[in-house]
């Protein structure tokens, strides 16, 4: 499958999800690093007019998970999260944050993850680990 085949399937696997009713997109993937971006906009903002803490997890989670994927036999394997935390660094008010996934440990029954966000003028916004569980499906 080549790299714009599987992110079409992405987008297929995404309809009607969180991700797609967050507005995620995912730019590039390959097993080094997952690259999407979300807007900061009414659906990811919390009611004081800035990005959500909740969003910014949603956006790591998202980004891992694909990264995770790739390291597995899927669909015969799949990735689950079983662990995330996060530091939101940096608020952002408006336009597009950026995330970047990139492998920490990848295992046969476990991955970790490090995601990190930024803002349009290249600013942190929330660093997150997330640690994924790898099993069968069926």
């Amino acid at each position: 499958m080549t790299n714009n085949e599987f992110l079409q399937s992405i987008k297929d696997l995404e309809k009607d999800t969180l991700a797609q009713n967050l507005g995620i997109i995912v730019t590039a993937a390959t097993k080094e690093k997952v690259v999407g971006k979300m807007p900061v906009d009414s659906r990811t903002k919390q009611p004081l007019g800035t990005l959500h803490g909740g969003a910014s997890v949603a956006f790591a989670e998202t980004l891992g998970s694909i990264a995770g994927t790739l390291h597995v036999n899927y669909p015969d394997e799949i990735v689950v999260g079983a662990e995330i935390n996060a530091n939101h660094i940096k608020s952002a008010k408006s336009g597009w944050v950026f995330g970047v996934a990139t492998p920490v440990h990848i295992g046969k029954r476990t991955q970790v993850w490090n995601i990190r966000i930024r803002n349009e003028n290249d600013q942190l916004v929330c660093i997150s680990r997330l640690t994924l569980a790898v099993v069968k499906k069926g």
